[in-house]
């Protein structure tokens, strides 16, 4: 009998669409498993088959004579498109078995799994579509050369379709994934860092670019302006309306997106623009090596736009904390002048404490909330009358009693509000004075039951201090202040704190130069 592959109808033999087609290196072939029990269907299939190319990709053959050989295949393969299942092998229902354990076993259900028969008597086709998941039921006996290659067409679209959901559907939660990512970033260039490691790892590629473009009206009508770029591991950051840290081959496409408020896409580049509010847009772009495919740039689009608006957020909350942390260092001042010294001691002393809580491997965020917190230590001095304050020579009992009033006063003006920065000035005001030993004041604490932001600016004062001149005395030389630091080492400040000051003293010293008197 004659095979039916080989029986060609002319007057309906589709042409194959692709035949000719050249085959896309770039690309993988399409797997398809041949599952029988007869090496003549198999050799002859794989002819017909061999010259096929579906989406100018070729076909790649893995082929099994039973049902056990056909689970070593999909255990090793997780990407066959498409499986040709004998219905009968080993045993009259194997090929049946073999679906159900591909669907559910295996737990895959993205291959398209095409069941053919020389004997249909034993698997009626109503019951096996009806009672197996498979995506079509051929007899042997009319499967010729022409219908196997629709059934192959058909199929492998099919399987590229559900991919394709699937990817995407995938691509999604990856980018919702991402996002959360990128909003848990502290400030601009740790947001830089994390939004181009997260365009990488959606597209792939390791060799990526990042640059942003955000512009603004802000509330008095002054036109605003931010550019971030990454390249490399060089991060920049420009504020300047006037002036532009992009290359020429950068910086159009950026402009062309703005002002056309569109996207622009070449081969190896991607320029996302999002309008954010009706003062607000901007412009994220990412250079890349290899084109992508136009799903993963619909997911780019996506991701760039979720960008853009935690870039927003994270602005406006940058602002509203350097506007708290200038506004601190005002009132630092103003407390100073009004006793007569000079506001650069608040800046000095947020430096030192900086330097000795990294030494002391404490917390960056912590850190930062010590650092932007010490200007308010002497704010209680508000309530101490002038005549104290300015008094040249040493303060009697009673005037040192009101004096020491200061550091409670001071908590007592901050301790109200529910913000960290606030919070921890209200504790270094308080605690400023304490002492080691248990000597100092108001509470007289001993050891760690001081809190740490209190033992870091004792010894911060008191350094910038004894450096500065006065109105009640000179400035102390260098090696003067070293041996007072040794003396009280346990007494007045903590050891280990007071340690670090001294393997630092020069560090410290260096910072003084920053704010001069």
């Amino acid at each position: 009998m004659q095979n039916p592959l080989f029986a060609k109808k002319a007057s309906s033999q589709p042409k194959d669409p692709v035949k000719d087609e050249k085959v896309e290196e770039t690309l993988p072939p399409w797997k398809v498993a041949l599952i029988d029990d007869e090496d003549d269907v198999i050799s002859v299939s794989e002819m017909v088959l061999k010259r096929v190319l579906v989406d100018s990709r070729p076909l790649v053959f893995l082929k099994a004579h039973n049902a056990e050989e056909a689970k070593m295949l999909f255990e090793e393969h997780s990407d066959i498109a498409l499986a040709l299942v004998d219905v009968v092998m080993e045993d009259d229902h194997a090929g049946l078995d073999l679906v159900k354990w591909i669907r559910e076993s295996n737990k895959n259900t993205t291959t398209r799994l095409v069941l053919r028969t020389g004997q249909p008597g034993e698997a009626p086709e109503e019951d096996v579509i009806r009672d197996y998941d498979i995506n079509d039921y051929k007899n042997k006996t009319e499967l010729n050369s022409t219908r196997l290659k629709t059934t192959i067409y058909s199929a492998i679209r099919s399987y590229r379709d559900i991919r394709e959901v699937e990817q995407g559907s995938k691509g999604l939660e990856d980018v919702v994934s991402a996002t959360t990512r990128v909003l848990q970033a502290s400030n601009s260039e740790a947001y830089c860092i994390q939004a181009r490691q997260e365009v990488q790892d959606l597209i792939g590629q390791n060799s990526v670019c990042f640059y942003l473009q955000y512009q603004s009206i802000n509330a008095l009508g002054n036109r605003e302006k931010i550019q971030l770029s990454l390249v490399d591991n060089e991060y920049q950051i420009n504020t300047d309306i006037d002036t532009n840290i992009f290359s020429n081959a950068i910086i159009q496409p950026v402009n062309h997106s703005l002002l056309t408020k569109e996207n622009v896409c070449e081969a190896t580049q991607f320029c996302s623009f999002t309008r954010l509010s009706d003062h607000s847009e901007s412009a994220v772009l990412v250079t890349f090596n290899t084109p992508i495919s136009q799903l993963v740039q619909r997911l780019l689009n996506v991701m760039l736009t979720k960008i853009s608006i935690i870039f927003e957020n994270l602005t406006r909350r940058e602002d509203i904390e350097r506007t708290q942390q200038e506004l601190m260092y005002i009132l630092g001042d103003a407390i100073e002048m009004r006793s007569k010294e000079t506001g650069a001691h608040v800046r000095r002393v947020s430096l030192i404490c900086e330097l000795l809580a990294q030494r002391l491997g404490l917390d960056e965020s912590f850190i930062q909330l010590i650092k932007h917190a010490t200007p308010m230590h002497d704010i209680g001095k508000i309530a101490i009358p002038e005549r104290i304050l300015h008094k040249p020579g040493k303060l009697d009992e009673q005037e040192w009693e009101i004096m020491k009033t200061h550091a409670q006063v001071g908590f007592d003006l901050l301790c109200n509000s529910r913000r960290a920065l606030p919070q921890i000035g209200a504790r270094i005001a308080l605690y400023h004075h304490e002492k080691w030993d248990g000597s100092g004041y108001p509470s007289g604490l001993k050891g760690e039951n001081i809190p740490i932001e209190g033992r870091l600016m004792a010894i911060a004062d008191v350094i910038d201090a004894l450096a500065a001149k006065r109105s009640y005395k000179e400035p102390w030389p260098a090696d003067k202040i070293l041996a007072l630091l040794k003396e009280e080492r346990g007494l007045h400040f903590d050891p280990d704190i007071c340690d670090l000051a001294i393997e630092n003293f020069d560090k410290i010293m260096a910072l003084r130069d920053i704010y001069p008197d």
